[in-house]
């Protein structure tokens, strides 16, 4: 018999909540962790200003009602420190480090056929078994780490946000730079901005950001208590996965000129994501994306004093929400303070690093610490970093032209193996918790099905597969997501196939089909 029923991949909030599960219906479970304490995400991305970019009532955990009843957020969007804390507490509430092994990573999974069980191989030579494995990897866990010329020279400090010292950093009165200007970028630069130096900014590519309008939730956090189980509910069927009012948006084609006005600006003041759901077709009409970029625009031209700055500072090269969104608390007014400056990498590409700092064009930044927030291979990543085998192949090899799963769930050839959030779901376009806890849910309810029918192996049929992955992608074609070089398609990382990799169908859409696969005695997949 195999070591454990299960062997769980990671303990952030997928890893803690399958754990959870798992131990209520009497299975075996094991943890591997690499990190030193819980958190996942949360643990490793310390960075000065880290905050989440959803809202705090819609990131936390709905199935356990008194949980939701004695945490209380003290911000619309908590910053890391009390996201670990909230994760922290969770994992002590229900006794789950009992079952966790930290500081540990796994470096392979080898399917036995014969045995129908997984060996599970970490980096410090132990071996285990188990009769499914979960990865609960995450899908920004692995960091982007481009190289750059002569950086093994510099005589300063050098930092990644995906990996930041927990003990901090002390940045007061340093010559800093920063490159990248994704999520990981804004966020570190609003932060440290009042207390640098100088500060001066990498940017690649321009981020659109819509202002957090950030602050206490101590009545809206009242209300939502009183009714958690419905305002949950219709978080489960929304489109991404939160509440944004996407019943009352209307289509831009159908709306009057006052109507769009109004609407952009409705959604400018709520601030957050949901401005991409302003209007139904947003993110399939070019004239209605053009409109909501266009605005934005605006606003941002509006906050920069320097007109020839903030039209570097203003995306123009793809659609908005076509990358992922940025929330922001300050960020374009940062570029309004005289030691804060910004280098355009596609003018002055970054050409060597020095001991003394950076030479961009034919100019030579000089400055104590680099922060690189140069983000992470997404989605596939962290499977990919893991050697898995099964019938003499590798999932590596498999996905070598994009992975192929299906639902997101699991991959063909690779029997019980589940995915978390994987890719072909929902995941990254979605409130990642509520994605997070429904596969954690389907997963465990088909572990209790084979169990009930004495069943060892899982896999998907390979044509189910073939028609998922098709689904996705032809979906994805309707939408003007593909058309931007972001890392949900891969463009982030030097040699890797561009495909476009969650589903956009929505989590609503999305949770139907998987209930009613569910529904059908596993339709699509083969259990024996």
């Amino acid at each position: 018999m195999p070591d454990h029923d299960a062997i769980i991949i990671g303990a952030g909030f997928s890893g803690l909540y399958q754990l959870h599960r798992l131990r209520e219906l009497g299975f075996s479970a094991r943890v591997i962790e690499a990190g030193g304490d819980v958190g996942g995400t949360w643990y490793w991305n310390r960075y000065p200003g880290a905050r989440c970019d959803v809202e705090s009532i819609e990131y936390s955990y709905s199935f356990d009602p008194e949980l939701e009843q004695e945490w209380d957020w003290s911000e619309r969007y908590a910053s890391q420190p009390e996201i670990l804390s909230y994760v922290q507490h969770v994992a002590q509430r229900y006794d789950l480090c009992r079952d966790i092994t930290f500081n540990t990573r796994v470096e392979a999974l080898d399917w036995d056929d014969e045995a129908e069980a997984w060996t599970v191989t970490t980096d410090d030579g132990a071996s285990r078994t188990a009769r499914c494995v979960i990865a609960a990897t995450g899908c920004l866990s692995v960091p982007s780490t481009p190289e750059f010329e002569g950086r093994e020279d510099f005589a300063g400090e050098q930092h990644w946000t995906s990996s930041w010292p927990h003990e901090g950093v002390d940045l007061a009165g340093k010559r800093v730079a920063v490159i990248g200007t994704g999520s990981s970028g804004l966020q570190t630069i609003t932060a440290i901005g009042p207390v640098v130096r100088s500060l001066v900014v990498f940017q690649r590519t321009p981020s659109y950001a819509i202002p957090a309008r950030n602050g206490p939730i101590d009545e809206r956090l009242r209300e939502v208590k009183a009714r958690y189980p419905e305002f949950r509910e219709l978080s489960r069927m929304a489109r991404i996965g939160m509440q944004c009012g996407e019943d009352d948006a209307n289509d831009y084609v159908d709306s009057d000129p006052e109507t769009v006005q109004r609407e952009l600006e409705r959604r400018w003041l709520d601030g957050g994501l949901c401005y991409t759901q302003t209007f139904r077709d947003l993110l399939r009409d070019a004239d209605a994306n053009e409109a909501a970029s266009e605005y934005l625009r605006e606003q941002i031209r509006r906050k920069v004093d320097d007109p020839e700055l903030a039209d570097k500072l203003v995306p123009t090269t793809y659609p908005v929400g076509s990358k992922r969104m940025c929330v922001d608390t300050g960020y374009f007014e940062t570029f309004n303070h005289d030691h804060v400056s910004l280098v355009d990498i596609n003018e002055e590409p970054i050409r060597r690093i020095t001991p003394r700092g950076i030479v961009a064009g034919d100019t030579e930044h000089q400055v104590d610490v680099i922060i690189f927030a140069t983000g992470f291979d997404a989605m596939t990543g962290a499977l990919n970093a893991i050697d898995i085998r099964s019938g003499g192949q590798t999932l590596r090899e498999k996905w070598a032209s994009g992975p192929r799963t299906y639902l997101g769930l699991m991959s063909a050839g690779f029997p019980n193996l589940f995915m978390i959030t994987g890719p072909q779901s929902p995941s990254v376009l979605s409130n990642m918790m509520t994605s997070i806890e429904y596969h954690v849910d389907w997963v465990t309810n088909a572990l209790q099905h084979l169990h009930d029918h004495a069943l060892h192996r899982m896999e998907p049929d390979p044509a189910a597969e073939e028609n998922w992955v098709n689904t996705t992608n032809d979906i994805a074609d309707l939408t003007l997501m593909p058309t931007a070089a972001s890392w949900y398609m891969g463009a982030n990382i030097p040699g890797k196939k561009r495909v476009f990799m969650p589903f956009v169908g929505g989590v609503g859409t999305y949770k139907q089909v998987c209930d009613g696969i569910a529904t059908s005695h596993y339709h699509g997949f083969e259990l024996t």
